[in-house]
């Protein structure tokens, strides 16, 4: 049975000191008990709403008032021969008004498609009955094998959906999908998913293969199963750990560079390379060179020193919660059959200072991350616990603006035109902002934001008269949409919207 646990004081953005190991060490908080977690999240601009996916397709909402069922996919869901079930959540940038959130799963053909394809759809509650809709994004065939399902959801700094995706299965990758960009499977892709729409994601400009000579989904290819990744929410820098076949277990590293879209066509190498050996069954039409390395690599025998060994690696976070002093900077891995928390330095230079953090967590499945930066870490067998420090870590408030507009009258008739805004992440210089026509009777109409008075961008109405347009605010700016209704040149405007930057 499902119990979460408040730890014998109400839950709040404050780290406590469990007093355990040195007193800067880090120590782990029991905060609940669930069915098979597979999977930690929050709300992204509220980190008191935690939310947990079961493997068999709950997804639990938990806050300082107690626990609640969000959503129950399991009807979709074919769960849990080998590595399949719900595998990943990701709400949406304005999940706190819409309820909205994505889901990557193997389905049940009711979910369309054949047993174990991957899907990854868009889920939000019916504004007049609570219901849950249901809107298919993307689904890959991967009804063959079992197992290397990937299944990572996380937006990016740019506000774009990454996705993972194993190579489909088997031993040795035996279809050759991870080289092969012309198929999805074994590669994270990037996309801007359009729920409700045709299609149901754009292609996005930057995508190394948007233009020809490959499936334009495609971020990065070449990886075995890539089960999880992240974005350093500092550095934007991406990480992820790779499952290793036989012998190794690898991290893959980009560097951001200063931008917000990490990597870009990068080939890391599977089934040509495991970690930073040649893989053992390569094919003969391997090439010698061109893959980009893992920054760090370990293997499944114990080498007898204490050094870091598993069977499965499950990838993690660079810990940038303040509170935890000692990890601060310092990407977090685990591994399926070690069961040890470890971390390691990585930066541009390359990786170094592997340790142990004398920490264990049995079988565990997954680490995740806040809005506020503390990390978590889940156990196959339960418990999901929060790593902590002595340093008291305070989260900002939720971090929201919402504009209504004034109602415009003359010959375009009693419309308004609302604009509003919100910061993607808590203490972020990008914002969403979104411009709906009420009532809405005008789609397809060219929509302008103008940015200090200033054109910045212009779209078109979607079907329910929204536009939704995606910026960087480093200093103060004023916003401002117009849309042309009628003829003869008519059009309304929003009223003024201020954006702030980021304290510093």
């Amino acid at each position: 049975m499902r119990r979460f646990i408040w730890a014998a004081v109400a839950f709040t953005c404050v780290g406590l000191a469990m007093g355990l190991g040195s007193a800067a060490g880090a120590s782990l908080r029991q905060i609940g008990k669930f069915k098979q977690p597979i999977y930690v999240t929050s709300s992204p601009t509220d980190p008191e709403r935690l939310l947990v996916a079961e493997r068999e397709g709950a997804i639990i909402e938990a806050t300082p008032q107690g626990t609640r069922q969000l959503a129950d996919l399991s009807v979709l869901i074919t769960c849990c021969e080998s590595e399949r079930g719900l595998l990943s959540i990701a709400p949406a940038p304005d999940f706190d008004g819409s309820g909205r959130f994505y889901a990557a799963y193997t389905g049940v053909p009711a979910a369309g498609g054949a047993e174990g394809d991957v899907h990854l759809d868009s889920f939000r509650p019916d504004p007049a009955t609570g219901a849950l809709i249901r809107e298919p994004i993307l689904s890959v065939g991967h009804s063959s094998e079992a197992n290397h399902n990937g299944g990572q959801l996380q937006f990016g700094p740019d506000g774009h959906l990454y996705f993972s995706l194993g190579d489909g299965g088997g031993g040795g990758d035996p279809s050759g999908n991870a080289q092969n960009t012309n198929v999805l499977l074994g590669k994270i892709l990037r996309i801007d998913p359009r729920p409700g729409q045709t299609p149901s994601y754009s292609i996005l400009s930057g995508n190394p293969f948007a233009s020809d000579g490959g499936r334009p989904e495609i971020w990065d290819y070449g990886l075995r199963n890539p089960w999880r990744f992240s974005f350093d929410r500092q550095t934007h820098d991406l990480l992820i750990g790779d499952v290793g076949q036989d012998t190794r277990e690898e991290i893959d590293y980009v560097a951001s560079g200063g931008g917000l879209s990490p990597g870009a066509g990068l080939n890391f190498g599977w089934n040509c390379r495991e970690g930073f050996i040649a893989y053992s069954g390569a094919p003969g039409s391997c090439a010698s060179s061109g893959f980009t390395e893992p920054v760090f690599d370990y293997p499944h025998e114990d080498p007898g020193t204490g050094a870091t060994h598993g069977c499965s690696i499950i990838g993690g976070y660079v810990v940038r919660d303040p509170g935890v002093a000692d990890l601060y900077g310092r990407y977090l891995y685990s591994d399926f059959c070690s069961a040890e928390v470890r971390s390691i330095a990585i930066s541009p230079s390359g990786a170094s200072g592997d340790r142990s953090e004398g920490l264990a967590v049995a079988k565990p499945t997954s680490f995740g991350e806040d809005s506020c930066g503390r990390v978590y870490v889940a156990s196959d067998e339960g418990p999901v616990y929060r790593i902590e420090g002595p340093s008291p870590t305070v989260c900002p408030q939720p971090s929201v603006v919402r504009v209504t507009t004034v109602a415009t009258k003359g010959r375009a008739g009693h419309r308004r035109l609302l604009l509003s805004a919100k910061r993607l992440r808590p203490g972020g210089m990008r914002f969403r902002a979104e411009v709906r026509l009420a009532p809405c009777n005008a789609s397809g109409r060219p929509v302008q934001l103008n940015r200090n008075a200033k054109s910045f961008s212009s779209k078109h109405l979607d079907r329910r008269c929204q536009a939704r347009f995606l910026l960087t605010v480093a200093k103060p700016t004023r916003l401002r949409a117009f849309v042309r209704i009628g003829g003869e040149g008519h059009h309304i405007g929003s009223r003024r919207l201020l954006l702030m930057p980021p304290r510093r």
